[in-house]
Parts: C-alpha cells; sequence; structure tokens
C-alpha cells in the first residue's frame, strides 16, 4: 500500500466504486492516507476520499475529507464546493454559501478549470439562494455566470425564469454579450410561452430547444421496428409523467385512469418524478393495472421496459417541463407518442405525432403552429369530482376585507406580465373599495407588486396575498373570491378548474396559442361563455360592470354550483370516453401507415424574424394584424434568400 501511487489507487478504487463495493474503496483510501501521511498528492486523496463518503451518506466523514485537503492544499478548490455542498445537506446554509463564495472570490485569473470551477460555484449558491426566498441575490449570482460564460444555455434559461417570478420588468435585459434577440433565443420553451403569445414564435423556439438539448440519439427505434409486432388482446397505452402526485397533473387526472374500459385497454403508469409519497399518488397508483417507477432507470433501462411491455400508445405528460424524460422518448419507445396536458404548446419534435386539445384551445385555422397533429375533445383538460376540499374559511380568517369586491388571480407570479398588471389597476380603479387577492410569491415580490400599484395611483393595501398552503386548503379559500381574473397570455389551467369547482366565475381573454386559450375553454365547458373576452378592453369592461354588480356574481356562483355534477368540465367518465376514442384513431392510423411526421421545415427562419421582435413593447396576442405581419417578414425575408415552401409559411390561421 505505501508504494501504490496514487494514479493507481484512484484506479483501483474506481474499479472498487464501479463493482458496488464503495465501503471497500472507502477503507482503501483510508489505509493509503495512513500509510502515505505526507504524500505531496494527499490533498487529491483526501478529496477523492470525501467525494466517496457523501456518495455513502457519511457526510460528517466527507466534511472532515474536505477539510482536511483544503488544510493541505488552500489553492485546490474543488473540496471548496463540495464541502459547501456537505454543508448544504447538513442544513448549514451560509457555511455553505461561505465556501462557495470563496471558491468565486480565489480566481483571479481564469483558465478553463477554474472557470468551470468558478460557474460551479456560483451555481450552487444562486440554487440554495434561490431556495431560501433570497430571488434577487440568486439572479444576480446566475448574471455573473451569464457574463462569465454566456453560452450555458441551463443558466441562460434559469435567471430568466428567476426574473419572471419577480415580475422583473423588462424581463429580456440585455446581460454579458447577449441582447435582447439572443435571450430570446436562449428561453426555455416554457418561459416563452409564459412571456408572449406569438405561436408561430413558440414553435421554432420548441423545435430549437428540442434540437439542442436532445439532438438525434445514437439508436431509437422506427415505424419498420414496430410493424412487425403481434396484436395484442386490448390496446396498451402508457401514460408518462414526473407529476403524478400532490401536483397539478395529479389532481386533474387522479379520477380518469380508474375510468378506463379495461376490456379494451391495458393501462401504463411510468413514474418519473420525485420519491414523494402522498394520498394522490396512492390513488393513482391503485387505480391502474401496471405502475412502474422509472426514476432510478437510466434511458436504456427505461427503453427495454416500455418495449417489453409492448406499449402501443405512449402519453407525455411532461412536455418541455421539469423532469420530463424527453430524451428517452427521443428513441421511441411505442409507436405513436402523444403530447398532452403537462406542457400548454408544442413539443417541435420529429417523435411527438399528435397533441390533445378541444376546438377552443387550437381553433380550426390554428393546426400550423403546432409540429404534432391534432385531435381533439370535447374539453380537453380532465377533473375529479371526488377531490378533497376544506372547510371554507371566512374572510376573516384569510385577511379579507368582509364588504367589498374580492377581485383574485391565484396563479404563479412568473405569469404576471406588464401588460396584465396594468388591467388589474384599471379594473380596481374602476371598482372603488375592491382589493386584488393574489397568490404570494416572496417578500421582494409582494413589496415590488404594491409599489406598482401606488405607482399606478391605487392604495398598495388594496394588494393582499395569500400564503401556500395545502390543495385542500388551497382550493376551498377560493370561496371567498368574487370574481377570478385571468392572467395573459399563460392563462390559468388547473387554477381556473378549482376556481369554477368551487363557484368562482373566471374572466379571460384567450390569445392565439394554447396556453392563452385553455382557460377559455375550461370557463366554456363549465357553462360561462359570456366571461370569455375579445379584446383587452372588453376584459377590463367586463371585470368593472361585475365589480358593480355583486348580485350578478352571487348568481353566477349559484349556477355553478349547481352544474359542478353535469357541466362538461367535471363529467371526468365523458373525458375518458372521447380520449379512448382519440387513442382509437391514432392506432388505426399507425397501422394503416397514416400515422403523422411532423413538419419542422424552415423553423430556423422562423426563429431568427420572431426572436428579431420586441415583444415587451406591445402585447404580441392582442395584434389584430398577427399572421400579416408574419407574411410581410417572411416576404422580405424570402426577398433576400428563397426558402423552401412549407406547410406553413402562406397559410392563413
Amino acid at each position: 500500500m505505501q508504494n501504490e501511487s496514487v494514479a493507481e489507487l484512484f484506479g483501483t478504487a474506481h474499479r472498487l466504486t464501479l463493482a458496488g463495493q464503495a465501503p471497500q474503496a472507502a477503507a482503501l483510501y483510508r489505509e493509503w492516507l495512513a500509510c502515505n501521511p505526507a504524500d505531496p498528492l494527499g490533498h487529491a486523496v483526501y478529496f477523492n476520499y470525501g467525494v466517496l463518503l457523501s456518495g455513502l451518506d457519511d457526510l460528517a466523514g466527507a466534511a472532515i475529507a474536505f477539510g482536511e485537503a483544503i488544510r493541505r492544499n488552500a489553492t485546490f478548490l474543488p473540496p471548496f464546493i463540495n464541502l459547501g455542498v456537505v454543508y448544504e445537506r447538513l442544513g448549514a446554509t451560509e457555511p455553505a454559501i461561505s465556501h462557495w463564495a470563496h471558491a468565486t472570490a480565489s480566481l483571479a485569473a481564469l483558465s478553463g478549470d477554474s472557470l468551470a470551477y468558478k460557474t460551479t460555484a456560483l451555481k450552487h449558491i444562486a440554487r440554495v439562494l434561490e431556495g431560501a426566498q433570497r430571488h434577487a441575490q440568486a439572479e444576480e449570482h446566475l448574471r455573473q455566470i451569464i457574463e462569465l460564460a454566456p453560452r450555458q444555455r441551463d443558466v441562460v434559461q434559469h435567471w430568466i425564469s428567476l426574473r419572471q417570478r419577480q415580475c422583473a420588468w423588462p424581463l429580456l435585459e440585455p446581460v454579458g454579450t447577449l441582447d435582447r434577440a439572443a435571450l430570446l433565443r436562449g428561453m426555455a420553451p416554457l418561459s416563452l410561452i409564459t412571456h408572449t403569445d406569438d405561436p408561430i414564435l413558440a414553435l421554432a423556439l420548441s423545435a430549437a430547444y428540442s434540437r439542442a438539448e436532445f439532438g438525434v440519439p445514437a439508436s431509437f427505434q422506427t415505424e419498420a421496428d414496430f410493424a412487425q409486432r403481434p396484436a395484442a388482446p386490448r390496446l396498451r397505452v402508457g401514460y408518462l409523467s414526473s407529476d403524478l402526485r400532490s401536483h397539478a397533473i395529479g389532481h386533474l387526472t387522479a379520477d380518469m385512469y380508474r375510468l378506463h374500459d379495461r376490456s379494451r385497454y391495458e393501462v401504463f403508469v411510468y413514474y418519473c418524478g420525485i420519491p414523494q409519497e402522498d394520498a394522490v399518488k396512492a390513488r393513482i397508483r391503485d387505480s391502474v393495472e401496471h405502475w412502474l417507477d422509472i426514476t432510478p432507470m437510466d434511458d436504456d433501462a427505461a427503453l427495454a421496459r416500455m418495449l417489453a411491455d409492448g406499449i402501443d400508445i405512449l402519453v407525455d405528460i411532461n412536455g418541455h417541463t421539469r423532469g420530463a424524460r424527453t430524451r428517452l422518448l427521443s428513441r421511441r419507445p411505442a409507436p405513436v407518442i402523444v403530447n398532452w396536458l403537462g406542457y400548454a404548446g408544442t413539443m417541435g419534435t420529429p417523435y411527438h405525432h399528435y397533441i390533445l386539445a378541444d376546438e377552443v384551445i387550437i381553433p380550426p385555422g390554428s393546426e400550423i403552429y403546432y409540429s404534432e397533429a391534432v385531435r381533439r375533445l370535447p374539453c380537453y383538460q380532465p377533473n375529479d369530482r371526488h377531490r378533497e376540499v376544506a372547510t371554507p374559511p371566512t374572510r376573516a380568517a384569510l385577511g379579507l376585507p368582509e364588504d367589498v369586491v374580492v377581485f383574485c388571480s391565484f396563479n404563479g407570479t412568473q405569469k404576471i406580465t406588464r401588460f396584465g398588471f396594468d388591467r388589474w389597476m384599471q379594473v380596481l380603479r374602476g371598482v372603488p373599495g375592491s382589493v386584488l387577492w393574489l397568490l404570494k410569491s416572496s417578500d421582494a415580490v409582494d413589496v415590488k407588486l404594491r409599489e406598482r400599484a401606488a405607482a399606478a395611483g391605487i392604495d398598495a393595501t388594496r394588494l393582499i396575498f395569500a400564503p401556500m398552503a395545502g390543495n385542500a386548503e388551497h382550493v376551498a379559500r377560493y370561496a371567498a373570491a368574487d370574481l377570478f381574473l385571468d392572467t395573459a397570455p399563460y392563462g390559468a389551467h388547473t387554477t381556473a378548474s378549482d376556481a369554477l369547482w368551487m363557484g368562482t366565475p373566471v374572466l379571460t381573454m384567450p390569445g392565439r396559442g394554447f396556453a392563452s386559450r385553455v382557460c377559455a375553454s375550461l370557463v366554456r365547458a363549465a357553462g360561462l361563455p359570456e366571461l370569455v373576452c375579445a379584446t383587452p378592453a372588453d376584459y377590463v369592461a367586463q371585470a368593472i360592470a361585475l365589480g358593480r354588480d355583486p348580485a350578478r356574481l352571487r348568481g353566477l356562483r349559484a349556477g355553478l354550483l349547481a352544474a359542478r355534477q353535469t357541466s362538461l368540465l367535471f363529467d371526468t367518465g365523458n373525458f375518458v370516453r372521447h380520449i379512448e376514442q382519440a387513442f382509437d384513431g391514432m392506432w388505426q392510423d399507425f397501422r394503416e401507415g397514416r400515422l403523422p411526421r411532423p413538419d419542422l421545415r424552415n423553423l430556423d427562419t422562423y426563429l431568427d424574424l420572431g426572436a428579431a421582435e420586441d415583444h415587451e413593447a406591445q402585447e404580441t396576442g392582442t395584434l389584430p394584424d398577427y399572421v400579416a405581419r408574419w407574411r410581410d417578414r417572411l416576404a422580405r425575408r424570402n426577398a433576400f434568400q428563397h426558402l423552401p415552401a412549407d406547410g406553413r409559411m402562406w397559410s392563413t390561421p
């Protein structure tokens, strides 16, 4: 052991760890360190030993090992970063931040390695600050990374998302070498559809994002690989999601799976989320024939399992959201892949074949905004008539005034835009004494929104913030609101259904893209088409008129409550029958060689043109000449560079 070189030690320890013998590798490190107390590379050995102990959850031992590595060589920065992670896991966030800050401050000259150390430390600091609701500080640390390494797409995406949640307007503030157009091109698709209602741009960005993040896998299935699969007695439908738990998606779909016709459909659920156990997750798991947690599986193992299960239709209930397994989907684990519910827009991939919607969300003529073929249901969102709701609290218990009109909007703050906030201020001016009840984000964001209200001439105390609550308690408090005011361009989805279930009417203004039209679909399905507004002016005028007519608001509430058990929105059995019909049609398409092929032509050009627009100078979704503006841009580009014709370029939605 005394004569074994550090390189040999590392190699042996690595082989032991790969063989599942990490404790033996740790013992090897301990023995070597005891035999070689003065070795000049001892700091590196202590560091590797600490990494191994961290993986074994021996945090105290890892802290000692990293500390010894630092003592032996204070210029060696990796143990500072890892010791910070250990402190964070032990709940000591301030010492964690201190060690990461030391690493960032110790890098006067930036080499390739030191840049990586610095950006890693800054990411850790930003993550912990964000978790502590110190959003502005987290944003500043992400900004530093962008200035140092502007090509780190994940950092740019997170920075923009964090600014959205802080209602930082203008959102796309140039940073480092990135101007507004470069930032927009680097946005995550979910952030873009929250930022602007430009469905052509959303398609182009989704395609670019999918290509950059997932590319073309080294191996994948094709239609030919599935052609000779023997027919199963029942159609095998798989649902893939990270959110089938106490999450908006879990709450929406909890009652759906048990209602499938088991004589015709064999239902599989592939869960890929956090290891949280709760009543919703247990309910879904107990309601399906097959539940498999693929979270610990890599893509090869998950692919092999789905192929062995013989899945015919795989429903992606994540899309471009956190926890998705899109790289797995690119391997094509089923002949037919469907985009539904998790992401409110197009995926822009060659392997998502269908998107489920309804005639309100994707009206006839708007198919050009989607790479997938559109299949429509009577109402695209399922619901749960058996949901648990707590006893509604009084207004006094919620900190609300008793005898005024309470407008509410329990959408996340990332959905609040400058345009929408200005409309709300007009409504408050038009209904004296009314209040606006919002979902709390952080103290800093609450202060910012109250300051903006004061600047608009509204008493800041008329903005009231509801703290986070458990789902049953959260849904119950909708009963205290008189009217839900929707956001744009990303409107209320699950939040709208919750409000409508509790009898709270919802006022919405649909745009052109998927995310901007879901709420209109839900409001119509609940039986209130008159609350779907055509223009921003109509939205403000209707909100004021309703706010001045409490008797009408009470009548709308009574109608919603009376229709809960009969309205289309809450008829889960009807929903399941229609989604099964959609599955049948998709499977017939596949069997007869008609499976749609997504059209991804010319989308780089669309992204170039859309990114050049200033989407914060005007509200794209309200422009009456939206299609004409795109035609003009494309005509000018075509005059410069002839573009091959595609299926959407000159069509009129």
